[in-house]
């Protein structure tokens, strides 16, 4: 089955943009109609974040994140098999003055799962050396496309997420800039517990733990997807000052309002299909099992 979604991405990434977009918007909205699991994921997640929104405006809301994802999907296509010239024509870069205006220490670029995550991370590293995390697929087919298509068109170190810390701050240190993904629910190992739009969240420490031993500074990452097919556009944002601040919890809830800022600009783009609260505080129950 994996085989034959990454055939029929190949075969729709030669389609004029604005016909991958539409047709990945209909994608997304096929796998809202029959995704039931994923979709009460999505709408779980909306009810714990939007609790104000009616039971039908979060439905919209999840209609339009399928579609996005849908899109999102099929633009995948581009950067793992497309040129380098159409990925540079799909993704554009703003705010490079944040990040150029530092230069005396190591930066981490703070880039949160929105839907245009890869194609942000892998416009940048067309241009810049940079360093990331990658997650291991358990299919071996999808395992080599991905990491494939993460490294193809620049200069791209990925680290298995196994491996630990020690290594990024390495490279950090070396003066290789580093794109990190900071709000997955991962566990309670190394997390703390942050209000993400007042839900305590497990909120990994990671950022504020390699921050504080390599000396880096902050500059927060986020990647629009665009409307009618016109892309995307990744925005570098101003550096924190005062972070790490040598308290984890308040780190976290730093972070994660930012995230939430960013969230109610486009809360369709935000991957709401991950289970974000899935680990609780001793005593609550798993929202995703009731």
């Amino acid at each position: 089955m994996i085989r034959l979604g990454l055939a029929l991405i190949w075969l729709l990434h030669f389609l004029p943009r604005g016909a991958r977009a539409r047709v990945g918007s209909a994608l997304g909205a096929s796998l809202y109609a029959v995704g039931a699991p994923r979709r009460r994921v999505v709408l779980k997640n909306l009810q714990l974040c939007f609790p104000e929104l009616t039971d039908a405006e979060r439905r919209r809301l999840a209609f339009a994140h399928f579609r996005a994802f849908g899109r999102s999907l099929l633009d995948h296509g581009i950067l793992w098999w497309g040129s380098e010239a159409d990925m540079r024509s799909l993704v554009r870069i703003e705010g490079l003055e944040n990040w150029r205006g530092i230069s005396d220490r190591p930066v981490i670029l703070l880039a949160p799962h929105f839907l245009g995550l890869d194609m942000g991370g892998t416009r940048l590293v067309a241009d810049f050396r940079m360093s990331s995390v990658y997650s291991r697929q358990k299919n071996a087919a999808a395992d080599r496309v991905f990491l494939r298509g993460r490294t193809r068109f620049g200069h791209a170190t990925l680290f298995a997420r196994q491996d630990g810390i020690r290594p990024m701050i390495r490279s950090l240190k070396s003066g290789e800039p580093f794109y990190y993904l900071p709000d997955m629910d991962l566990g309670a190992r190394d997390s703390v517990f942050a209000p993400f739009f007042g839900v305590p969240a497990a909120t990994i420490t990671g950022v504020s733990r390699i921050a504080a031993l390599a000396g880096a500074v902050i500059v927060p990452c986020v990647t629009r997807q665009l409307p009618d097919g016109q892309g995307y556009v990744v925005t570098l944002y101003p550096a924190w000052s005062g972070f790490p601040s040598g308290d984890l919890a308040a780190d976290a809830q730093r972070m994660n309002a930012f995230i939430e800022e960013r969230v109610r600009e486009m809360p369709e783009q935000y991957y709401w299909l991950h289970k974000r609260f899935k680990t609780r505080p001793e005593g609550e129950a798993n929202p995703y099992e009731r």
